[in-house]
């Protein structure tokens, strides 16, 4: 049982790295707002009959 107690303690504290990590990325970094232009072809236009 005590490898088995290991094992899970290990993923316990590697799943909150990781939890903690998308936390910190959540609330730490501002995304920037721009412009985006898509063209569109003149082929997507037309209606399909």
């Amino acid at each position: 049982m005590p490898t088995l107690f290991r094992f899970a303690t290990i993923l316990i504290v590697l799943a909150g790295l990781g939890f903690s990590g998308m936390l910190a990325l959540a609330y730490l970094v501002e995304p920037e707002a721009r412009e985006m232009t898509v063209q569109v072809p003149p082929a997507r236009l037309q209606p399909r009959r």
